[in-house]
């Protein structure tokens, strides 16, 4: 059985798609422009769900970040890719979670991390519910540790210390659309 590679879907800066090119061969020094999505996992009580990422990743190993993130495969859809990686990533049941919102549909950024590897996407952001009593279970390969904290809390450190945090969610939790959806405003 012959596993294919996933791809990333590249795309010109208004967001239309130029083509596809494999993950394991986009994140460089020069990575080209792709489509991504960060997403925000909320209990139905409030709590947020952040998670540290594994040891074992490319970009930013070991960073405390959102809920998780990812790539939408060529023709597959926001909802369709994270529910995918929701599973992938934080061992959940598919289609488990609800209320699934974008919240900052053309949110975009570059980053360089200290290793020299560019992220460069155009990636919307997200939030969705866990219904109560179903806990994730994440996998060692994509998430080193997670923990469930009050949005305001989480919002406090990033603004105090966001150096200790992904530039990415750095720079979304500056978005007051955002703040408001996750403080359940």
């Amino acid at each position: 059985m012959t596993v294919s590679p996933e791809l990333v879907v590249l795309v010109a800066p208004d967001g239309t798609a130029t083509g596809t090119a494999p993950k394991a061969t986009v994140h460089t020094a020069d990575t080209p422009l792709h489509l991504a999505f960060s997403c925000y996992v909320q209990r139905e009580s409030g709590e947020l769900l952040i998670t540290r990422r594994s040891l074992h990743k490319l970009t930013w190993p070991g960073i405390w970040t959102n809920s998780m993130c990812g790539h939408p495969g060529p023709g597959e859809d926001f909802e369709a890719a994270i529910a995918r990686r929701a599973t992938v990533e934080l061992g959940l049941p598919e289609d488990v979670l609800v209320d699934v919102r974008c919240i900052l549909p053309e949110f975009a950024y570059r980053a360089t991390d200290s290793s020299g590897v560019v992220e460069w996407e155009i990636c919307p952001v997200f939030r969705a519910t866990l219904p109560e009593g179903v806990d994730v279970q994440p996998s060692h390969l994509e998430v080193d540790s997670h923990t469930w904290v009050s949005p305001q809390n989480l919002i406090s450190a990033v603004h105090s210390a966001p150096f200790a945090f992904s530039p990415w969610m750095a720079e979304q939790l500056t978005n007051k659309e955002l703040r408001d959806a996750l403080l359940g405003k």
